[in-house]
């Protein structure tokens, strides 16, 4: 599977830059955090595609007031995704930008008018969010127009998300990943439950990831080691900005060492490799080898007194001690020569 040049069986983690809210009402700083997103190394920008009239209704009753002790309690839905949403006519110089300096871009779109917005711009891949992964027409909608469909799993049963992966396939898009998510902002390291990361592969046969909204650099290293081939992560170019996601966003200096660490972390998995390359060959002169470790005459037998196992390896492999024990030399033997099974009488040939 690729999304456009990336393609997951060659590539290691895909690693996105979650920009969202993280804009501060300016064009220019978005386009600076699309450009930091690129010189930092990351794979993709995203974007989120949606206004307040297409998230949420303008009602002042109690349903639409934030609750539960959230970063944004006691805050109207309408004021909230006002505030947050990335203008549309932004769209077509953001996307133009993101290509013209060599970076992935993509978005989350939050309704039908959206994905009928975002194909102009003939995006690499969609993003489901965790909030609508239960929006069972909006997954059947964009999985239809036969881009990569990656989609957040925070708030759903497995049954929920067993249903958006066959609504994919049922309108032949069979290129899907499932993200575990925590849809807490922040998240408690205690509920990110990574472990789940391989067994949504393995469960829904699938490639799988990490959209993290914990604080700090932890949690996307372990997806990593874990089996994640994604990792998304909200990106601030400065969290003097502020917002409604800085808080649990990371600024240039922190999503660098993110990717670093996970870089860092693809490399220490590696393989599975039981060969022996070059540089065991040369450490192997440090393990340990069968030495004479005193003089033997020839006619002497030898003991665990006069053969040992030592450093370093130029002699004889240790399993091959009891050939030698009890056995008699059948030369001089002198203290710090390799032993050598032709030193043992009868074993001269």
């Amino acid at each position: 599977m690729k999304i456009k040049n990336f393609n997951f069986e060659a590539d290691g983690v895909f690693i996105i830059a979650e920009l969202s809210a993280n804009h501060g009402g300016d064009i220019s700083i978005a386009k600076e955090t699309i450009k930091a997103a690129k010189e930092i190394g990351a794979n993709a920008i995203k974007l989120q595609t949606y206004t307040a009239d297409t998230i949420t209704l303008n009602s002042d009753r109690e349903d639409f007031i934030i609750k539960g002790g959230t970063l944004w309690d006691n805050k109207k839905l309408y004021d909230l995704y006002q505030e947050a949403s990335l203008p549309w006519e932004w769209h077509e110089e953001l996307f133009a930008y993101a290509r013209e300096i060599g970076i992935d871009i993509f978005s989350s779109p939050f309704d039908k008018t959206a994905v009928d917005f975002l194909e102009q711009f003939n995006p690499s891949a969609y993003k489901i969010a965790s909030f609508e992964i239960t929006d069972y027409e909006l997954i059947r909608y964009t999985a239809s127009k036969g881009k990569p469909m990656i989609i957040s799993t925070g708030i759903a049963t497995i049954e929920e998300i067993q249903d958006a992966v066959d609504i994919c396939r049922s309108e032949g898009n069979h290129d899907i990943i499932l993200l575990k998510c925590t849809s807490a902002y922040p998240a408690a390291l205690e509920d990110a439950n990574l472990t789940t990361i391989p067994n949504l592969a393995e469960t829904f046969g699938v490639i799988s990831g990490f959209s993290d909204h914990t604080l700090g650099t932890t949690a996307p290293v372990v997806a990593a080691t874990l089996g994640a081939k994604v990792v998304e992560k909200h990106f601030i170019l400065d969290k003097s900005i502020g917002g409604a996601d800085a808080d649990f966003s990371l600024d240039k200096e922190e999503f660098a060492q993110m990717i670093k660490a996970v870089r860092d972390a693809e490399k220490l998995l590696g393989k599975v490799d039981y060969s022996i390359t070059e540089k065991k060959k040369k450490s192997r002169v440090f393990s340990r080898s069968l030495y004479v470790a005193k003089d033997i005459k020839k006619g002497e037998v030898f003991t665990e007194d006069n053969i040992r196992s030592v450093r370093p390896g130029y002699g004889t492999p240790p399993k091959y001690l009891p050939e030698f024990i009890g056995k008699m030399s059948n030369v001089d033997c002198f203290s710090g020569d390799r032993a050598k099974i032709n030193m043992v009488k009868g074993r001269d040939e």
